[in-house]
């Protein structure tokens, strides 16, 4: 089925200049599309053609635009082009033998948005973020069977509109795997289990700040890692020499989990602390004991809820930076990380200095991170360009 949308004028340039999601906002008569997968056709008010693609719901907004040629179909063939492509740009990932997990499509920086495509590998993982989009699985997968040489292909379908994973098998074709899958990182290995839920165990976007960790700030450091998951920052930092790992996050597969990634890199995990608890209790402890970390890692997740406490980036990062500020050592270093797409890097910037002047303290940037290249984005959707990264010296 395929639908005429009437874009208000006010938004007709920003379409005409790219913007690919199709939000609430922009649209006069969105209630008439009811079916998630429905070819839609945007037209401006004197119902001149703008830009054709389909109506999928997800958090972001109401589906993608996926074309400005009227006659495109959205079939296999177009689905294949644009994975072609993107397959294309990470041919250099490819030919990397240190680095066998990474992205191979990114949404709509590649031109499809609400469907990412991982490579770990060779078994790849799609995540599908809408009804919408998944009513082209066929196409898709059948694209990606072509262009590829893989051992099995999984998916996370993330349709609840909070973005929510929907718990299931996950396999769809090919030989079952054997997990953990232990994947190459910059010479790092990690575990990752594409079965058990919406995470994997690394996140495949701190990549360059994981090296630049090992490379050229662990060495002989006291690393504490906040929020730590499967602990892949402090196996980074351990690899680089660090003195000591400390490793907190509030779930308890953390315990387990980060284990294994110290194991796979022949490192010592009884050597390194992990941590099952509340960060925000972890610094209290911190405080009272009066320990002090030369480098601090913060990545916490955008949104949190734990029994007491909601954490939400925009409103609580600053308190957050505050918290680690106050067991750094002089001169240590502050990574500080976020995945919020709903504030810039300019507004984060301005955490950090809220955050250190209400501390009292001095600090100097050192060195900032967006998205790897494989996480390719466009400038005509900036939201798109989630992940800020900011390494602090505390001065002495």
């Amino acid at each position: 089925m395929e639908y005429r949308l009437t874009v208000k004028s006010k938004y007709v340039n920003r379409f005409k200049n790219g913007y690919p999601l199709i939000f609430k906002d922009a649209i006069l008569n969105l209630s008439d599309v009811q079916e998630e997968g429905s070819i839609v056709r945007l037209v401006d008010e004197r119902k001149q053609f703008l830009a054709k693609g389909y109506y999928g719901k997800q958090n972001k907004g109401f589906g993608w635009v996926l074309s400005r040629n009227e006659q495109d179909q959205f079939d296999r063939h177009f689905f294949k082009q644009k994975l072609q492509e993107a397959i294309k740009r990470r041919q250099h990932l490819y030919d990397n033998p240190d680095t066998t997990a990474f992205r191979i499509f990114n949404g709509e920086g590649d031109g499809i948005g609400g469907v990412t495509i991982e490579n770990f590998a060779g078994y790849y993982l799609i995540h599908w973020y809408s009804q919408g989009i998944y009513s082209f699985k066929d196409s898709i997968i059948d694209a990606l069977k072509e262009l590829v040489e893989f051992k099995a292909i999984y998916q996370k379908k993330r349709f609840d509109t909070k973005g929510q994973y929907i718990e299931e098998d996950d396999f769809v074709t090919g030989e079952r795997g054997e997990f953990p899958v232990i994947v190459k990182e910059n010479g790092i290995n990690y575990a990752v289990y594409l079965n058990e839920s919406a995470m994997v165990g690394v996140f495949l976007d701190q990549r360059d700040v994981r090296r630049t960790i090992r490379d050229q700030y662990a060495k002989g450091k006291t690393v504490l890692n906040t929020f730590s998951y499967t602990g892949a920052f402090s196996v980074a930092a351990s690899l680089g020499g660090a003195a000591k790992t400390t490793s907190v996050d509030l779930a308890n597969r953390s315990l387990p989990k980060t284990q294994e990634q110290f194991q796979i890199n022949g490192l010592d995990d009884q050597k390194h602390d992990i941590l099952v608890m509340d960060v925000f209790k972890y610094f209290k402890y911190a405080s009272k004991k009066n320990l002090k970390f030369d480098m601090v890692i913060l990545d916490p997740p955008s949104f949190a809820r734990s029994k007491k406490f909601v954490f939400s980036a925009e409103k609580d990062y600053k308190d957050l930076l505050k918290e680690a500020i106050a067991i750094t050592e002089k001169n240590g270093v502050i990574v500080a990380s976020t995945n919020a797409s709903n504030f810039d890097m300019k507004k984060f910037k301005g955490f950090i200095k809220t955050a250190f002047k209400e501390s009292n303290e001095q600090y100097s940037l050192v060195e900032e991170f967006s998205l790897p290249d494989d996480f390719r984005t466009i400038n005509a959707f900036p939201e798109g360009d989630y992940l800020k990264v900011c390494f602090i010296k505390k001065h002495g």
